[in-house]
């Protein structure tokens, strides 16, 4: 019984996990999407990154943590300068490991 109920659960997961990108990519194949929809679309990304990372630079123990020592947030901020000035996620991710990695040997972080 088990074992049918896990098989049961791993369908119904990849349903809901592909048949939303499905759909749309289905319906929407032979259509050309108006100018101001594609503009649009193109910020769909960065806005759920930011979403998801936000928090996670701003929110530490349930509060907002603006204080000086919060590495992460310092370790953004050349990240995000390299992410507008460069457009290359590999040099954004590298620059805020590194800024972090120095501060930890150089501080003692």
């Amino acid at each position: 019984m088990a074992e049918k109920t896990i098989v049961f659960t791993l369908i119904g997961m990849a349903v809901v996990t592909y048949l939303p990108r499905l759909l749309p990519a289905w319906f929407l194949r032979n259509r050309k999407l108006p100018a101001f929809v594609v503009a649009w679309l193109k910020y769909v990304p960065v806005a759920v990154l930011s979403a998801l990372l936000l928090p996670s630079l701003l929110i530490q123990d349930k509060q907002i943590n603006f204080v000086p020592g919060n590495l992460y947030l310092w370790a953004a901020i050349p990240a995000i300068w390299v992410a507008w000035r460069k457009k290359s996620l590999f040099g954004t991710v590298i620059t805020g490991m590194l800024v972090v990695a120095l501060a930890r040997w150089l501080f003692h972080l």
